[in-house]
């Protein structure tokens, strides 16, 4: 591949607007491509990719970073979500999505490579559950087999 020519997103939003305006105007095509050719200083060839970027511009509009003008060299493939004419091809390129960063743990495992177990993250001592958590938790289950039993017998 290689690159003819590119138009960025923020040129390519203003002239879909201003293609916009003239269409509400009722003007004819070639009248459009003339007035935008005007307007962005473009004739010829360039204009004619100008007016297919629009097009691939407005079906991907979403985080659109570029439209990417390019010859394809013999037997290559355009890329997904191009327009390909002959040997031309024409793209969108789109703003990579940057991910926020995982928080960082809040220091209840150790350091490297810390939490082999699978709940070891509910415990709040290294050495296991302390008299109050064994406290709690029985007395958690105890409720919860009563209320199992309680159930049980108002089914019967």
């Amino acid at each position: 591949m290689k690159a003819v020519t590119e138009f960025a997103s923020f040129t390519l939003n203003a002239a879909l607007k201003a293609k916009a305006a003239l269409m509400a105007e009722g003007k004819s095509p070639e009248e459009i491509q003339e007035s935008l050719g005007a307007t962005y200083k473009l004739e010829g060839e360039k204009l004619g990719y100008f007016i297919t970027a629009l097009e691939v511009a407005a079906a991907n509009a979403d985080d659109l970073k570029r439209v990417l003008v390019v010859r394809l060299s013999e037997g290559e493939k355009a890329p997904a979500k191009a327009l390909q004419t002959e040997d031309i091809a024409i793209y969108p390129e789109a703003r990579v999505q940057v991910r926020p960063d995982k928080p960082k743990d809040d220091g209840k495992r150790g350091g490297r490579g810390g939490g082999r177990g699978g709940k070891s993250d509910t415990k709040s001592s290294p050495w296991g559950m302390s008299p109050e958590e064994k406290a709690a938790k029985l007395a958690k289950s105890q409720a919860s087999q009563a209320a199992l039993a309680a159930k049980k017998a108002a089914q019967k």
